[in-house]
């Protein structure tokens, strides 16, 4: 996780030395076609320009004012952006199969839909964003709305499940008591969507976005405090997928934003159906 935000901060530090800078404007009207620096005072989006009067009795200084009319840039991007929302999937796994052995019974063998479900108020989801950026398309109204950010997955069991490796297994572990038992999936991933923006004036604008992501598995494990063991961290994929596909979308209602997002296949590679979605608060500037 560490290695992630440092990399992250190197992408941040990396386009923000490539931002282009303004260069010294000419002021129209004036009898010089050069104007130094020191002749020149900006204030926002207006040039003063401070010239000396060609007279020999005075010594009065002259000042003329110019506005400048600067076009705004086509690309906004958004720096450090933070969701902070709730975890769950939805569970299609076929526990009663007619076949002769339902899909999970090697995997999760005698276990259901009641074994999976989830603490709701305690399975999280967070997400930390390097950056965004909106790409005007038409009139500030239509937009493209593109990042990149790492996504991490808390889901709390009310169930005394645990995961076995070499081969994996989950199993209902009843001879210890559990205080705590999670499973944490970590991706970093790219969202893409298309933004549209019915109030392309505001800085906090009236809209929604669409569209997709794709996150890269990193990083996964099961953490459990129990009563015999205390605390323990198993690192391992547990045949979850490496890559997990999601249909993304964010709703602006000015200053709040809420973002959402349901995967179109089962995390898991083998035996369970669960399709996981989050939902939230976005902490977002646009």
């Amino acid at each position: 996780m560490k290695q992630v935000i440092i990399l992250l901060i190197g992408i941040s530090m990396c386009l923000t030395g490539l931002a282009q800078t303004d260069s010294t404007a000419r002021a129209p009207g004036t009898k010089d076609s050069t104007v130094t620096e020191s002749d020149t005072i900006r204030v926002g989006g207006m040039i003063i320009i401070k010239k000396r009067r060609n007279y020999d009795d005075d010594n009065n200084n002259e000042a003329k004012t110019y506005h400048r009319n600067t076009k705004s840039s086509r690309v906004k991007t958004n720096w450090g952006i933070v969701d902070l929302g709730f975890a769950n999937y939805n569970d299609q796994t076929d526990y009663k199969s007619s076949a002769v052995q339902s899909p999970a019974d090697g995997f999760a063998p005698g276990l259901g839909k009641d074994q999976f479900k989830l603490r709701p108020g305690k399975s999280v989801n967070v997400n930390i964003w390097a950056f965004m950026q909106k790409l005007n398309i038409a009139k500030g109204i239509v937009n493209l709305k593109y990042g990149l950010g790492v996504e991490l997955n808390n889901y709390h069991y009310k169930e005394p499940i645990l995961y076995r490796t070499s081969p994996t297994q989950v199993v209902l572990d009843n001879s210890r008591n559990y205080t705590k038992n999670k499973l944490a999936a970590d991706y970093v991933t790219i969202p893409v969507m298309l933004n549209f923006n019915f109030t392309p004036h505001r800085k906090h604008g009236y809209g929604f976005s669409v569209g997709a992501s794709a996150g890269y598995l990193y990083s996964s494990r099961q953490k459990t405090i129990t009563n015999t063991d205390g605390k323990q961290k198993e690192h391992d994929d547990f045949d979850l997928k490496p890559w997990k596909l999601s249909y993304i979308a964010e709703l602006g209602l000015g200053p709040v934003k809420i973002y959402a997002s349901y995967a179109a296949v089962s995390m898991f590679d083998k035996g369970l159906d669960q399709r996981p979605y989050n939902f939230g608060l976005r902490l977002s500037n646009f």
